[in-house]
């Protein structure tokens, strides 16, 4: 009896941890939670499929990796139809949702897991064992006051389900997610756990290049911007590395992209490991990039200067670029119209001002999480 005792005290945590598949924000800002959790002395299983699990296996190879199928949620190619492009997936997204919660069970009770942490998938709830869901978006921008409402209804009650909410921002005035993260009224298991960044501001580094350019984001969306980008950059002078937001995919030829291979001022990669990922951006005067919620917190933290360019029809991303220019954070300009020697003169002309915030609030959260297990 004595030795069953030791042994089950001595046993590690297992954490299930399930990134959202919409882009890749979701699965790479789980990366410092991950490392926070072995740090902690829990093992960690990670349930994906690609391109998620891709990503995150790059990161991590020696972990568990077990397969969900995720949402599937497709985009619109003209941004005015998403709205409705997305209301026609829904039975299946629900119905995705009933069949990972009936899937959690089965896995809860074979890898004997302690405990789950769902990035925005909804049906990762357990009647028995701690869950946490975390999002920034407790108000929903769906574009209408009444939708808006419906969407809050809706996602307050899959909110409730779990043990916990964890807020990826900062609980004063001065925020990242504004009104998405701080709406008037919270579900009462809310935590703001603060930035969420896979990256370590480093020093001694000289801006080697004028211009890093972050394509990501769901298709056919992220194709559309990197076609609008690569074409102006045959015309700018200035040393530039495009990072096409495709892991898992063996780099292209210049030439293949249209890009004479002559022009050695531009450098293009499919995917970078976060730690180069980290180097570049600190060794970049600027960057330009999506206004995804996860690549946003990676600049505050680097504290580097951005353009920020929303995807079309993602009011979320809409929001956030205009939140954060008008406190200074970031330069933001639409899609459309989108001309590389406008937008580097405005940004050149912007007064940015990222204020000082504490990066490490979410390893307090994860520690005193993990002694509750």
């Amino acid at each position: 009896m004595i030795d069953k005792i030791i042994n089950k005290s001595s046993k590690k945590n297992c954490i299930l941890l399930v990134p959202l598949d919409w882009g890749l924000g979701h699965a790479t800002r789980c990366i410092p939670l991950i490392r926070e959790f072995e740090a902690n002395g829990c093992e960690v299983i990670i349930a994906a499929e690609n391109p998620v699990k891709s990503l995150l296996q790059h990161e991590f190879q020696h972990l568990t990796f077990i397969p969900l199928k995720g949402y599937g949620i497709r985009y619109s190619v003209k941004s005015h139809w998403l709205p409705l492009k997305i209301l026609s997936q829904l039975p299946r997204i629900l119905h995705r949702i009933y069949k990972e919660h009936k899937w959690l069970k089965k896995v809860v009770k074979k890898y004997s897991v302690t405990a789950i942490i769902s990035d925005n998938r909804f049906g990762l709830y357990h009647s028995h064992i701690p869950s946490v869901y975390i999002t920034h978006q407790l108000l929903i921008k769906t574009g209408g006051t009444f939708s808006e409402k419906i969407a809050r209804q809706i996602h307050g009650w899959f909110i409730n389900k779990y043990t916990f909410c964890w807020i990826p921002d900062f609980e004063g005035m001065i925020n990242i997610g504004g009104e998405l993260s701080h709406p008037s009224i919270y579900p009462s298991n809310t935590k703001f756990i603060g930035c969420l960044s896979r990256f370590e501001k480093k020093a001694g580094f000289e801006k080697n290049n004028d211009l890093l350019i972050i394509i990501s984001g769901p298709e056919p969306q992220r194709t559309i911007f990197e076609e609008l980008l690569l074409p102006q950059l045959r015309q700018y002078k200035g040393k530039t590395l495009v990072i096409r937001g495709l892991p898992g995919i063996e780099e292209n030829d210049k030439n293949a992209l249209g890009i004479n291979t002559a022009n050695s001022h531009l450098v293009i990669k499919n995917h970078l490991s976060a730690r180069e990922l980290n180097d570049e951006i600190e060794q970049s005067a600027l960057i330009i990039s999506r206004s995804g919620y996860t690549t946003i917190m990676d600049l505050i933290k680097l504290k580097q200067k951005a353009v920020l360019v929303p995807t079309p029809g993602q009011t979320e991303q809409e929001y956030l670029a205009g939140h954060l220019m008008k406190q200074h954070f970031f330069f933001t300009t639409r899609q459309a119209g989108f001309i590389l020697t406008d937008v580097l003169k405005q940004a050149a002309e912007f007064p940015f001002a990222v204020p000082f915030f504490d990066m490490d609030q979410y390893k307090k959260v994860v520690y005193q999480f993990v002694q509750t297990l």
